[in-house]
């Protein structure tokens, strides 16, 4: 009876073995992988070219590490705000701008050089910037594309800049860097 049971889940096993290895051939023929191609964005290389410059060629895991790391150093600079008494969602709009400069220079911080200053990163921190601050995407875009027009947003993206790189190092962004200080030092609230 115990050998019936080893030898049946030995079969099963074995069928489950090769269901396995003709789905991955299946999918394999129907979508070749090339760990080289530009799958950054989900657009034609064409249409990514823009304004930002470079178009990315990075593959989707760095994409998605690049945006689990924009939210988390987001969250946290966003929370660090609201305990030193400044709550971006009800901040002024400029307040809101400068917040997604800052963000963008930590994108480009923690992006790779060749997706730096892309559309798609601009993108990607314009999201970000709307679901932690309340700005709108069309603004916090704005705001990016116009960054070398204001002293204030040219001086968040660069605190956003060394505190993200800081960040990849140590989990901890000084408060020199911070996005509290880089709003408060550099802004009239």
């Amino acid at each position: 009876m115990v050998d019936g049971l080893i030898l049946l889940t030995q079969v099963g096993l074995l069928a489950l073995l090769l269901l396995l290895a003709f789905r991955m051939s299946a999918l394999v023929r129907a979508e070749p992988v090339n760990c080289t191609s530009p799958v950054y964005v989900s657009e034609p290389r064409t249409a990514a070219r823009g304004s930002f410059g470079q178009h990315s060629s990075r593959p989707v895991s760095d994409r998605a590490r690049l945006i689990t790391q924009l939210h988390i150093l987001a969250g946290l600079q966003e929370r660090d705000c609201r305990v030193n008494g400044l709550e971006l969602p009800a901040a002024p709009e400029v307040v809101r701008a400068y917040a997604a400069a800052w963000l963008y220079g930590a994108g480009c911080a923690l992006s790779e050089k060749s997706t730096r200053h892309s559309g798609a990163l601009a993108r990607v921190v314009a999201q970000i910037a709307s679901r932690k601050t309340g700005i709108p995407q069309q603004e916090a875009l704005q705001a990016i594309s116009t960054l070398t027009g204001s002293t204030v947003l040219l001086a968040c993206f660069r605190a956003g800049l060394e505190g993200a790189e800081f960040w990849r190092e140590s989990q901890y962004v000084p408060p020199a860097s911070s996005l509290y200080e880089a709003i408060t030092a550099n802004a009239f609230i």
